[in-house]
């Protein structure tokens, strides 16, 4: 049963958030409304998740050796750093196109490298590859794509700093949910 409630919980995530560009007119048509309905779906495909993901079995599929930790950890700043508005502000990745994607994308990739079961490549993988689908539909959408202007370093080093305090603070979130994170 949790398995399905995983699956669910993936497919609902990415329903609503293609949901704008697979039926552009249908959205459209919702207005501001559309919005709440859109939020909601992803709140509900995010409870189904949480739900499923630590209700299913653990399936080992392989054994991530230990020092996967330190590369999570540091895959985890920089994915914090890409989701923040850093990319908006700063000068380090003002160019880059899709950077809170690719921060979600090495956030995924981050938990595969330290999660060797199968719910954990279900929901990161299903997550991964959601995020680089989502990035060409939005190429192939708005091909005529232009960076806006760059930022300052001191907004990058600002974010940057953040991101290592947010890292300590989602990990002590993980430790108080039964799963430590850091090395030992």
């Amino acid at each position: 049963m949790h398995w399905i409630i995983l699956l669910l919980g993936v497919g609902l995530w990415w329903a609503a958030h293609l949901f704008k560009r697979v039926a552009p007119a249908r959205r459209a048509a919702m207005g501001d409304p559309g919005k709440g309905v859109v939020a909601a779906a992803i709140g509900i495909g995010i409870v189904l998740m949480v739900i499923g993901y630590r209700g299913t079995d653990f399936i080992t599929i392989w054994s991530p050796p230990s020092f996967m930790v330190h590369i999570n950890n540091t895959l985890m700043i920089i994915a914090i750093y890409m989701l923040s508005p850093a990319p908006k502000r700063g000068k380090l990745i003002a160019g880059m196109r899709h950077p809170m994607l690719t921060g979600f994308s090495i956030w995924a990739v981050a938990h595969l490298l330290v999660n060797g079961d199968l719910a954990s490549l279900i929901l990161f993988g299903g997550l991964l590859i959601w995020a680089i689908l989502t990035a060409r539909v939005v190429n192939a959408a708005e091909p005529d794509w232009q960076p806006g202007p760059a930022g300052s370093y001191a907004k990058d080093g600002m974010f940057l700093f953040g991101s290592v305090i947010l890292l300590g603070i989602i990990g002590m979130i993980h430790s108080w949910l039964g799963v430590w994170p850091f090395p030992s």
